[in-house]
């Protein structure tokens, strides 16, 4: 580690979604100073969502963006000093705690709260980036309910794409469900649900060759991998279930991990392997992904940060 200064802090939040802001939230009105950095994406996955009608408060639904907006005025305003960065470096071998951020700054804190998100996984095509939010997603939950009574895609073949599938066909007219090989990952039981529901149309040994559509979308292009036939299927969304990446891989060396690296934490708390780290959010959840739990996570690491510190005669 080089000689340059260190900043010494009480809170450090890596990360800002809801989990972070949140976090952030309650960490300054308890009086921490709490410092966050925001990462590489300020404001999380919502940034990148267009409507959101399912958060509380919102009677009237609100942009994902604005949402993530309001979310830092509050934590600002309650007196988090928020700062754009990204950690990219951790020493969590002895207390304080040390976390580089932007490859040039360290900062040592007596607790860290790691709220990184997880990233959706994407097929790689350039219609899928470009209609993103135009109807393409990666979360059913969030944004099905725009789509009812329409025609809508999923690839995927997992229990994440199986649940989604079954969720998409309560409220959409019919769901072309495209996966890659002649078999599902899913557990038995998801495959049997999914092939037992009338309105799911499975293609099998297939992928996905081009989401159509200039400024929505207005279809699918499925190409069979077996003969390399292709058929264009008409539909209002798109939606892709082939996993999430926790962003999680600079603490590997300290934090206790799933095999997915979604970090462990104690149920019912925060709490990592290590005393004074906690994790919030998406980058422990695989679960629910959803803003709303987030928010609450983010809650719970900022209330044990407290009484951690607090145990600590540190606050």
């Amino acid at each position: 580690m080089s000689e340059k200064a260190i900043e010494k802090v009480h809170v450090l939040i890596i990360g800002s979604g809801p989990a972070g802001y949140t976090a952030a939230i309650y960490a300054a009105r308890a009086n921490m100073k709490p410092v966050l950095y925001q990462g590489i994406q300020p404001g999380g996955q919502l940034t990148i969502t267009t409507e959101v009608e399912n958060y509380p408060g919102y009677p009237d639904g609100i942009q994902g963006p604005e949402m993530m907006v309001h979310f830092e005025k509050q934590a600002a305003r309650m007196g988090a000093d928020i700062r754009y960065g990204m950690a990219t470096k951790v020493d969590f071998s002895q207390q304080p705690y040390r976390v580089e951020i932007d490859e040039e700054t360290w900062i040592e804190a007596d607790a860290v709260i790691i709220s990184t998100g997880a990233s959706a996984k994407w097929l790689g095509i350039e219609s899928e980036q470009r209609l993103n939010g135009f109807g393409v997603s990666a979360c059913a939950v969030c944004d099905g309910f725009f789509f009812r009574g329409k025609e809508v895609a999923i690839v995927g073949a997992g229990d994440t794409a199986a649940e989604e599938a079954l969720y998409l066909s309560k409220l959409c007219t019919t769901v072309h469900m495209i996966v890659r090989k002649d078999t599902m990952r899913a557990s038995k039981v998801m495959q049997d649900r999914v092939l037992a529901t009338p309105n799911i149309t499975v293609y099998w040994n297939s992928e996905t060759d081009e989401i159509l559509g200039d400024h929505s979308v207005k279809g699918v292009r499925i190409k069979n991998t077996k003969d390399n036939t292709t058929q264009e299927v008409p539909i209002g969304g798109f939606f892709v279930a082939i996993g999430h990446q926790p962003n999680s891989a600079i603490f590997k060396d300290y934090i206790d991990m799933d095999e997915t690296g979604y970090i462990k934490t104690i149920p019912g708390t925060s709490k990592t392997n290590l005393e004074g780290v906690f994790a919030a959010g998406d980058v422990q959840d695989k679960n629910y992904r959803q803003a709303v739990t987030a928010a609450g996570s983010g809650c719970m690491a900022a209330l044990d940060a407290e009484r951690y510190l607090s145990a600590k005669g540190l606050v």
